[in-house]
């Protein structure tokens, strides 16, 4: 199983590294395809006041060490075409923000690097419609066709994450699921999946409901999960309400793995 956790935003080094180090059982489970994740710069966030990271030169260097020290693979978010370069030398895979998934030139430059490119799904899109992004990356690589298979030789993810429903909510529809594995290995987004998105100045959330929604998502079957995870969510610098406190993390996965072992999935 796929599994890409870590902290919404790179809120220090000291911070990274306590997440990090406290994730490494993630990282030894031979069940569990484990990648970091952490963003340089939430270039996303609801208000200019918001915290948005150290930057592209020094959350790289960060990761870097997280790398070093830990032996993690990496995931982080690329917004600018200028950073995909510079990014795809230290992570492993290059994540799409879900607002910026039909940006041609972004997935572009991100299929010419030798990461996987992690796709999320917008929350304005069907998903029929991510047939698309993945083309744009599969055809910078020489491949035409599009299929769970290529895309999965080939590195290409796509990322479920809810879709906008009125004005202050987000819902998940579990046929999403199976719809984007026609065309990709899909990753499903719990964490994000439970936000309700610019609430005043911020984003804000219900973790509760998170690891009600990774367990449907267990039942339907996917090829991994997305968890944003911190020691203590509520004094998290971005994304704190939708977020899973550490020891939660650890039960969730547990349950997805009952679940998978039930249905005998993988």
């Amino acid at each position: 199983m796929i599994l890409l956790s870590g902290p919404c935003v790179i809120e220090s080094r000291d911070s990274i590294m306590r997440i990090a180090e406290k994730l490494a059982p993630m990282n030894e489970n031979k069940r569990i395809e484990f990648y970091f994740k952490a963003s340089y710069d939430k270039a996303n966030r609801t208000s200019i006041d918001s915290f948005r990271g150290p930057g592209l030169e020094e959350g790289l260097k960060i990761l870097q060490e997280v790398k070093d020290t830990f032996g993690y693979k990496l995931i982080t978010d690329v917004h600018e075409t200028y950073q995909v370069a510079p990014v795809g030398e230290v992570v492993d895979v290059v994540q799409i923000p879900a607002f910026l998934c039909r940006q041609t030139d972004l997935l572009v430059a991100s299929g010419k690097t030798n990461c996987k490119v992690n796709i999320k799904k917008g929350q304005f899109l069907a998903p029929g419609s991510m047939k698309h992004p993945v083309g744009k990356v599969l055809n910078t690589r020489g491949i035409k066709e599009i299929n769970y298979q290529t895309s999965k030789e080939n590195g290409v993810w796509l990322c479920e994450r809810g879709n906008v429903f009125g004005y202050g909510s987000l819902v998940v529809d579990m046929k999403n699921l199976i719809a984007m594995r026609e065309f990709a290995p899909v990753i499903f987004d719990a964490t994000h999946s439970a936000q309700v998105p610019s609430t005043g100045e911020t984003t804000g959330g219900n973790s509760a409901i998170v690891p009600s929604l990774a367990r449907a998502a267990a039942a339907v079957g996917v090829d991994g999960f997305f968890f944003e995870t911190h020691y203590d969510p509520s004094c998290a610098l971005s994304d704190g309400p939708n977020m899973l406190k550490i020891d939660d993390l650890y039960k969730t996965v547990e349950d997805i793995f009952k679940i998978q072992d039930v249905l005998g999935l993988e």
